[in-house]
């Protein structure tokens, strides 16, 4: 493989994740920014961003012999070009170091979630959980309405409306960020922990769903190609459905490989 192109939260991540799949070192690619990332609000407009990371050609060393005459002055040009090669390589080599770095220190956002008996729950109109979620989405400018059922250290919370699709975000991404500061309100200076669970028109079930027709569909692909396939980085939720969906499987085996928040599973044949 020449080149990949690869999507990340920031140019470093995605080049990272192309130099994995190339199996190449910073030094050894050209890099181009196909789209730049931006943040948004609460992931709300948030831009991933898109790099193509291709090998680098070597051109082919072609030694001329010298003319006899002009043995001299032809031999400290070659020695005045080596120098300078090597201080072009240094600064990438440590500026990837420690940005690699950095990243296997950033903290993931745990949303794992057992199955929630939602009919078992009680109806609750009055709830910190609930008042916090209708100020944080009205001050992002969005049209939703709101349900919130209780049980014993656990509240779900159901949005639905016109802004649905916005409050979810790509691949959930935006309602995992506001499940996470929900459930930071709830739990401050609490001594029992409970368990927040945020949807969004029935999107986690639907999520789920998808991931384990993904797992099949992989799994199939792996044993009628026997290659491995590597998934893109998911939250440890995404990563236990599909675990769960291929534990049964007798061909196929998976695990996890990286650090958080880009650790991803791993499909292969059972040895």
């Amino acid at each position: 493989m020449e080149y990949s192109e690869k999507w990340g939260s920031d140019i470093e991540d995605a080049v990272s994740l192309a130099l994995d799949e190339l199996k190449l070192s910073r030094d050894e690619v050209e890099v181009t920014v196909l789209e730049q990332p931006s943040r948004g609000f609460f992931g709300v407009g948030k831009k991933l961003a898109k790099v193509r990371v291709e090998k680098i050609k070597k051109e082919p060393v072609i030694e001329e012999k010298p003319a006899a005459a002009k043995p001299a002055a032809e031999k400290p040009a070659a020695k005045a070009a080596t120098p300078e090669k090597k201080q072009e390589k240094k600064p990438h080599n440590k500026k990837s170091t420690e940005n690699r770095n950095k990243k296997s220190k950033a903290k993931t956002i745990n949303i794992a979630l057992d199955d929630v008996d939602i009919e078992s729950l009680q109806t609750t109109e009055d709830h910190e959980a609930l008042t916090f979620l209708k100020e944080i989405t009205e001050k992002m400018g969005l049209d939703l309405k709101f349900s919130a059922k209780t049980g014993e250290n656990l509240v779900y919370l159901e949005m639905s409306g016109p802004d649905s699709r916005t409050v979810i975000g790509k691949r959930g991404q935006t309602l995992d960020a506001i499940q996470y500061l929900t459930s930071l309100v709830v739990n401050k200076d609490k001594d029992t922990y409970v368990k927040v669970v945020v949807d969004a028109e029935n999107y986690r079930a639907k999520r789920q769903r998808t991931l384990e027709q993904l797992a099949n569909r992989l799994a199939s692909k792996v044993t009628r190609t026997k290659k491995q396939v590597r998934l893109e980085p998911m939250n440890p939720y995404e990563r236990k459905v599909i675990h769960a969906t291929l534990q049964k499987n007798p061909d196929i085996v998976t695990r996890s490989e990286g650090e958080e928040p880009y650790r991803r599973v791993i499909i292969e044949l059972k040895k």
